[in-house]
């Protein structure tokens, strides 16, 4: 399992070790959507390592699926901190756990063949999901409701910037199958503020970028999660296009840092981009890198109709992060050690 990988447990031991106002934590409660996702679950496993120094952070996870949650946090499933919750997040929660101190919501469909094949569910989750939760962070008397966002938001670059700051428009072409994802995920950010203005809510935005690490989920079907799996399995890189996408990437660790450092210090009601400046990089290299780290080649294919309509159109996504930077934010793994970390701990 993951949390026995020392390399992997070092990553969360840095993020522990960061200078953050971890005592607004202390005696909290903190319920997380998509609790046994890529960012949830390395989130659950820092503030679980951080209550053994004492933090006493209660967590209610929330997910679909109770026998894989028990599974991934085996280690922690009994503990006193610890309450998994089955849940669909397009139905209300009607579970009464008192006040929530802190409301994370990242549960979203984050791949492609999500996108194209449950067009529907995507749309859904980020938008009655997340007014679910946010109905219920009022309810509850939540100190602070963080909404995951996208980088997908920003659209495609039409060549009038290098990268995308916070107070970029961006272009979305909303008459399509794809821009379920991106329209969505503006819409939550719009109930962030409606709520915010109408019931007084204190709520933060993260833009993530493309993120990748060893808490990749195995079904996840976005080019550069392909990429990694092919390479900790010793299989050849399989790229479906020419690779020259370029694109902001971060380190799932440096990516929970950012969430940690927009939860704890960021503005309320501003969104901050979360990426990473030296892992900004096109899509054939990101595919080389898994090559180099597995010892394999990269092979081209051109996808089916039906993958095609999942994958983004933008050909240049780059975040620009100084927002968050100015909060103390840094990114700790680059795209290089980040890949080659990411590939091992999976071969594990």
């Amino acid at each position: 399992m993951i949390y026995q990988s020392e390399t992997y447990l070092d990553d969360v031991e840095q993020i522990c070790n960061i200078n953050l106002p971890w005592n607004k934590l202390s005696c909290k409660s903190m319920l997380i959507s998509g609790a046994s996702g890529m960012i949830g679950s390395c989130l659950i496993d820092v503030i679980m390592r951080k209550n053994q120094e004492g933090l006493n952070c209660k967590i209610y996870a929330l997910g679909r699926n109770a026998e894989k949650a028990k599974s991934r946090f085996a280690y922690c499933y009994d503990s006193e901190n610890f309450e998994f919750i089955p849940y669909d997040i397009n139905k209300p929660l009607e579970r009464d756990l008192g006040r929530v101190d802190y409301i994370l919501h990242l549960a979203s469909n984050t791949h492609p063949v999500a996108y194209s094949g449950d067009p529907i569910g995507t749309i859904t989750t980020n938008i009655i999901g997340t007014n679910n939760l946010l109905k219920y962070a009022v309810e509850h008397k939540t100190e602070r409701f963080l909404f995951a966002s996208s980088v997908e938001i920003y659209g495609e670059n039409r060549g009038d910037v290098e990268k995308f700051d916070e107070s970029y428009l961006g272009y979305i072409d909303c008459n399509t199958l794809r821009a379920g994802y991106p329209e969505s995920k503006r819409c939550g950010e719009a109930l962030c503020q409606a709520y915010k203005k109408q019931y007084g809510l204190d709520v933060v935005i993260s833009r993530i970028s493309r993120v990748y690490g060893p808490t990749m989920l195995m079904s996840d079907t976005k080019a550069s999660s392909q990429f990694i799996l092919k390479a900790a399995a010793g299989e050849d890189i399989v790229l479906k296009s020419a690779g020259e996408q370029f694109y902001s990437y971060t380190y799932v660790a440096d990516a929970v840092s950012g969430i940690l450092t927009v939860l704890l210090k960021g503005i309320s009601g501003e969104a901050y981009n979360i990426s990473d400046e030296n892992s900004d990089i096109r899509l054939k290299d990101f595919a080389r890198l898994c090559a180099e780290a597995s010892g394999t080649k990269v092979v081209f294919d051109i996808p089916d109709a039906s993958e095609a309509e999942g994958y983004s159109k933008a050909t240049m996504a780059r975040l620009d992060s100084g927002k968050l930077s100015a909060l103390g934010w840094k990114p700790r793994t680059d795209i290089n050690a980040g890949i080659k970390k990411t590939v091992n701990v999976i071969k594990e």
